[in-house]
């Protein structure tokens, strides 16, 4: 387990976002940006709050959800459709790098805040908008979230039983994915502006990046003119691959993606003859006995408790793993390790734990300086350091424009 420090310097330092995006695959991507020590200002209007502060469970009236989404961004407040607001903006605009929004298409150039007036004043920002069908095309005025790009992408198509409905995440998966997919892009266009001393604007799909990590459905429709069909925990390209249940009510998963590792399995369950099969030779082939080689390994295993199980695997050199829940994530001796889940002291919570930063650093490690901040909070130092006298600050308050 991480403690984490105050924010240092950085592998971003020195790189300033202003994150006037909404819920999650926008304000994800800021996220990550903000672990690895860029000064993110969140930008937020006065009375509409980011729906993310009140989603997901609380406790008390404290989210939980923003904690972590919020984390290592100061919150400013404005009403971009004002001219207080448009003011307030574009002089954060001017003094950053980079820009999310993920409002409708036309919305800021409506509020004369589109990237032909943003980068009039900053020609080397990077305008990063992130929405559920990208920024033209048919569906493009369309609200989009990430249920609907999980449904168009063939995710859902792919995902559940056989006999049964197609089948969504229960969390946030295509905005996850699309935000580490906007991380991405923002760091090419600022690498671009390096060559070319100017910046670009960047236009993130919800509904791509998640078709893109669905593998070659595409290709497989074009050349076979199949699709990939329900399966469950199995897979068509090898067994044994599925959730067992061990003898203490615990679950692992068993994955056998290659030879060696599906002989050492069937030997560990006392099914040594299963390898000599002329079936057994390849993946698919395996695959079509799924049935046999389910009922070898799972009736194993149901006769073991998990750390037994775990314990044989792992002797075996074949490849398994506990089912976790959020408790035996925070327990787990290889997480520990990694300092995954870090200690942070929050002013509301106390000490809080959370998943941290995406990947380590040699040099330069990413950093929690502090969780999710209230509504507003830093609104008055933000624009005093932006210039705003403490007289127009309170003037932009009156007009509602912040």
């Amino acid at each position: 387990m991480t403690v984490s420090r105050e924010a240092s310097a950085g592998a971003l330092a020195g790189l300033r976002v202003v994150d006037a995006s909404t819920l999650f695959a926008g304000p994800m991507a800021a996220m990550h940006l903000g672990d690895m020590g860029a000064d993110v200002i969140k930008v937020e209007h006065p009375s509409r709050p980011d729906p993310s502060r009140t989603h997901g469970v609380a406790k008390g009236d404290v989210n939980l959800w923003w904690k972590t989404l919020g984390r290592n961004k100061r919150t400013v407040t404005a009403n971009l459709s004002s001219d207080g607001g448009r003011e307030v903006f574009l002089a954060l605009a001017s003094t950053a790098d980079v820009v999310i929004e993920n409002f409708r298409p036309g919305t800021l150039e409506r509020w004369g805040l589109g990237y032909e007036d943003l980068s009039a004043r900053n020609p080397g920002l990077v305008l990063a908008r992130v929405t559920g069908f990208g920024q033209f095309g048919p569906y493009s005025p369309r609200p989009g979230f990430g249920t609907l790009a999980e449904a168009m992408s063939g995710f859902a198509a792919a995902t559940g039983e056989p006999d049964g409905p197609p089948t969504l995440p229960p969390f946030g998966l295509a905005d996850g994915v699309a935000s580490l997919a906007t991380a991405y892009a923002i760091m090419v266009a600022l690498a671009g502006r390096t060559a070319s001393g100017r910046g670009q604007v960047v236009d993130v799909a919800i509904i791509e990046p998640i078709l893109a990590m669905l593998g070659p459905q595409i290709t497989r429709w074009d050349q076979l003119g199949t699709v990939q069909p329900r399966t469950g925990n199995r897979s068509t390209n090898n067994a044994p691959r599925n959730t067992y249940r061990t003898c203490d009510g615990h679950w692992v998963a068993v994955s056998t993606s290659a030879q060696s590792i599906a002989e050492r399995v069937v030997r560990l369950v006392g099914r040594p003859e299963l390898a000599d099969e002329p079936w057994f030779a390849t993946g698919a082939d395996r695959a079509a006995h799924a049935d046999e080689l389910d009922e070898a390994v799972g009736g194993w295993i149901a006769q073991h408790t998990r750390d037994e199980v775990v314990a044989a695997f792992e002797e075996a050199q074949a490849a398994v793993a506990p089912i976790y829940d959020a408790a035996d994530i925070v327990a787990d001796p290889q997480f520990r390790a990694l300092g995954t889940i870090h200690e942070i002291e929050d002013p509301e919570l106390g000490t809080t734990l959370m998943q941290g930063p995406l990947f380590r650093l040699s040099d330069n490690d990413g950093v929690i300086g502090f969780t999710g901040r209230p509504h507003g909070a830093d609104t008055d130092e933000v624009l005093g350091s932006l210039g705003f006298t403490a007289a127009r600050i309170a003037e932009l308050r009156a007009e509602g424009a912040v």
